[in-house]
């Protein structure tokens, strides 16, 4: 069963980014940290675990929300947040998201964004980047951390925001009822 996840979702429960042109929500669960949203789950992002059994979902959706978590130089939150967004999704599940850009007058203006995500950010969730960059370039390796991996599949920076939707690499399992 094709299952997605809006997190953050406030009040607003649009899809606002489609993949494979399905532009109505499928068997949509909501979260969010405040209850007057009326999500179907209140939970703080900054908490994991997330409440999710492993291979949920086919998509996570946030828009405008991953710049409300963690702090700015804070690897080890960002690696951990990601690692349980790859955890929730099944194999080949995406991630699709908006971020402010970093020129973004809301960027640093509003006062509960407590980090910035670039585009270039989102390289180091990639495991290929780090067999192809490590030594070479000046990329840090997290691979001690991060066991991950994301492959980025598209981006569409705009002027006050990026939009990007990120795979998950994984393993595809058969359950035989073993």
């Amino acid at each position: 069963m094709y299952r997605e996840l809006l997190i953050g979702c406030g009040r607003n429960h649009t899809k606002q980014i489609s993949f494979d042109d399905k532009k109505d929500w499928i068997n949509l669960t909501t979260l969010d940290l405040n209850p007057e949203h009326n999500p179907d789950i209140v939970w703080d992002l900054e908490q994991i675990p997330y409440p999710f059994e492993d291979n949920v979902f086919d998509e996570i959706h946030a828009y405008e929300v991953l710049e409300h978590c963690g702090s700015q130089g804070d690897y080890k939150f960002f690696f951990a947040q990601f690692e349980e967004f790859y955890r929730i999704l099944k194999p080949n599940g995406k991630l699709i998201a908006t971020v402010p850009h970093y020129t973004s007058p809301w960027a640093w203006g509003d006062p509960s964004h407590k980090r910035i995500i670039q585009i270039e950010s989102l390289t180091f969730l990639d495991q290929m980047e780090y067999t192809e960059q490590v030594g070479k370039t000046a990329m840090s390796d997290f691979r001690y951390i991060y066991k991950s991996d994301f492959k980025l599949i598209a981006y569409n920076q705009q002027e006050h925001n990026i939009g990007f939707i990120i795979e998950a690499i994984k393993p595809s399992r058969i359950d035989y009822g073993n």
